[in-house]
């Protein structure tokens, strides 16, 4: 099987950091991915690089069969990649639903009465039907990074980059995130998910990957790494947080 995400040598830089030396990676359709790794190891740059937030130095990076070498090419990515951020980076003067329904208007060019159907059937799914006329300061931080998972669910992506979603909410809210993430796992979404709960990576991980200083130090299942690390790194990253 082709891997719906390719990633070969990349290298970025920032400055005289030199954040991802020659990572490659292949993710298949389907495939759950969790990235971990201490803070400043490239897991955000290597996450904003597959859509191209990030532009990388060097190295190439395929998605569904399409390079991210032209404008035209990462615009057609983007469409069908949906990027969920710590911050939950909604229009605070619009409401839940007008907040859903925009880049379906603009980007899916779908109608009024479609946008609505959608979003509130994907509002059902987080567990907040009853919050469409609210506004993000109404909400919990649990309930508005809800809002953020349906807001990029509603473009039909093929593929879910979760930078860090719960290391903004409170503790008691981190549950009700992750157990949406969870369904999505279930339902065979394609996921490269960066995140500090190890919980969530046992639950819901085909494959973890560790990376340490720009590069990927270890992979493999999540009892492979987080029961059998081969590597030293690994271990001393694994003996501070579990």
């Amino acid at each position: 099987m082709e891997p719906i995400i390719r990633i070969e040598n990349i290298h970025k830089y920032f400055g005289e950091v030199h954040a991802l030396r020659g990572v490659s990676l292949d993710i298949q359709p389907g495939e759950v991915v969790i990235v971990i790794g201490p803070s400043g190891s490239g897991k955000s740059t290597l996450l904003r690089c597959i859509n191209r937030l990030e532009e990388y130095d060097q190295g190439e990076i395929t998605v569904d069969g399409i390079p991210l070498d032209t404008a035209a090419n990462i615009n057609a990515v983007r469409t069908e990649v949906g990027m969920v951020f710590q911050q939950f980076n909604l229009f605070s003067h619009m409401t839940v639903l007008a907040n859903i329904n925009l880049a379906q208007r603009l980007i899916r060019k779908r109608t009024r009465e479609e946008c609505t159907r959608i979003s509130m059937e994907l509002l059902e799914r987080v567990g907040i039907p009853e919050k469409a006329q609210s506004y993000p300061i109404q909400l919990s931080g649990g309930q508005q990074q809800r809002v953020a998972i349906a807001r990029a669910l509603a473009m039909n992506p093929k593929i879910m980059l979760f930078d860090e979603p719960t290391s903004a909410l409170d503790p008691e809210m981190i549950k009700e995130v992750l157990d949406v993430m969870l369904d999505l796992a279930k339902e065979g979404m394609t996921m490269v998910v960066v995140s500090h709960e190890m919980g969530f990576a046992r639950a819901a991980a085909h494959r973890v990957i560790l990376m340490a200083e720009g590069e990927i130090v270890e992979q493999g299942s999540p009892d492979q790494v987080f029961e059998h690390p081969r590597h030293e790194r690994t271990k001393l990253f694994l003996s501070h947080i579990l």
